[in-house]
């Protein structure tokens, strides 16, 4: 399973997009405890294993998707 991550920075007019191999509820509470001043850092890690670290104290705000399942093969539409 993975879930899509977008986090907005303060004065960058570009969003930090990707995807990240952990399930939306702890992408969702990491990111809640980096809002709310419990970690002033917003840890994760994408669906290739590199590591995403933004201080918490710059995030204007952060987007997760819903959980899916990768796609394999060919679907009749």
């Amino acid at each position: 399973m993975s879930v899509e991550v977008k986090i907005g920075i303060e004065n960058s007019p570009r969003e930090l997009a990707f995807v990240s191999k952990d399930d939306a509820d702890t992408v969702f509470g990491a990111a809640e405890r980096a809002l709310d001043g419990t970690d002033t850092v917003l840890s994760l890690v994408d669906d290739k294993g590199s590591r995403v670290l933004v201080p918490a104290a710059k995030i204007a705000y952060v987007e997760v998707g819903s959980t899916e399942s990768r796609r394999v093969g060919f679907g009749a539409a």
